[in-house]
């Protein structure tokens, strides 16, 4: 599994119908497995409607990742080693660049997708401080997926730092991919030339869909 289909999952997941589960004894944060129905719910109410233009969406979407993601964390962890040897430029462009490239390559396909179910199972913590929300998203052409949501707590709710699909955690694939781009392109600024050339593209096309 790449990172892009990775990535494009984890969307999915977040614009699939919520189908809320009752809390059981596998259920060790009720709050955090109620936080992701949450998250599920507005994404829905925002996202999915097709009557929205996509410069809407767009901006829907960056909203949802600024506020429910740890996108500093997950920049952060996806240029993995090569953040100790990126200047201070780099890394605030980078950042930018990344979450451009999340929003624009993928947001459109919100407008594609309706009515899938998304469960909530339960949730568990880990030995390094996170929470797991683990969910499952009925694929109605094939077998349900499931998706593991990695959760940090902050001082009044929650914050997703990666998602698992089927035991493939999105952030470390997504490094693995940037890491062979920085090393095939002589270092990081070979990453951001490419990561501009990807996200132009994708204004490029979206702006040709209006």
């Amino acid at each position: 599994m790449t990172a892009m289909r990775v990535i494009r999952t984890l969307l999915f997941a977040i614009a699939f119908a919520f189908v809320a589960a009752p809390a059981g004894a596998d259920d060790a944060n009720p709050a955090a497995s109620a936080f992701m129905q949450s998250l599920g719910s507005h994404a829905i109410k925002e996202l999915t409607d097709p009557a929205v233009a996509q410069s809407e969406r767009q901006a829907r979407f960056r909203m949802l990742l600024d506020e429910h993601f740890d996108m500093g964390a997950i920049a952060k962890f996806t240029l993995g080693r090569y953040w100790r040897t990126a200047t201070d430029e780099q890394r605030t462009e980078f950042r930018t660049l990344f979450e451009d490239f999340i929003v624009q390559s993928y947001s459109a396909r919100f407008s594609e997708y309706h009515g899938q179910g998304f469960a909530v199972s339960g949730s568990n913590a880990t030995d390094g401080g996170t929470i797991v929300v683990h969910t499952r998203i009925d694929m109605p052409s094939s077998e349900d997926v499931r998706v593991d949501w990695h959760l940090r707590k902050t001082d009044s709710s929650f914050a997703i730092v990666d998602i698992v699909v089927e035991g493939v955690s999105m952030a470390v694939t997504q490094r693995s991919e940037f890491a062979s781009v920085i090393q095939s392109r002589g270092g990081v600024a070979g990453l951001l030339d490419a990561l501009r050339a990807k996200n132009a593209q994708s204004a490029d096309s979206s702006a040709a869909q209006q």
